[in-house]
């Protein structure tokens, strides 16, 4: 197996990845009993020296219930029918976690509404104040 390239310069070594087969579960016929075709890959993420500090912990963050309480990151994949296919998908997961995990979150910058939107909203809440006044002596 080859080591997971993530972009230039991020590289997962293969060693660090380990693969474990069992059979898939759904529809399938004879095929689905006889074949190991599940792929599950595991990846210690506290031993790990391939990530920076705070792209490790937002993957930890995204990873969610794949994280085991030790560190280790589980990925599963059955959609195809054979291991090298099902190896594949698990690895372009795992990138697209990792790609997900480099971006930063975007910072929220507070902004104040314009005059117009708050003369507008102000206009607003006067014209309903005044159609609820108007219903209030209509019945006595």
């Amino acid at each position: 197996m080859e080591d997971l390239v993530i972009n230039e310069h991020v590289i997962i070594p293969a060693s660090e990845l380990e693969f474990t087969f069992s059979r898939s579960g759904g529809p399938g016929g004879q095929n689905v009993n006889k074949v190991n075709s599940k792929a599950t890959m595991t990846w210690n993420l506290e031993t790990t020296h391939a990530l920076y500090p705070a792209t490790l912990q937002r993957l930890k963050a995204i990873a969610g219930s794949r994280l085991t309480e030790a560190g280790v990151l589980q990925i599963t994949s059955q959609v195809h029918r054979d291991q090298l296919s099902n190896i594949q998908a698990c690895r372009e997961r795992l990138r697209m976690m990792i790609l997900d995990a480099m971006t930063p979150p975007t910072i929220r910058k507070p902004t104040r509404p314009t005059r117009g939107s708050e003369r507008r909203r102000m206009e607003g809440k006067r014209i309903q104040s005044q159609k609820k006044q108007g219903r209030s002596g209509a019945w006595e």
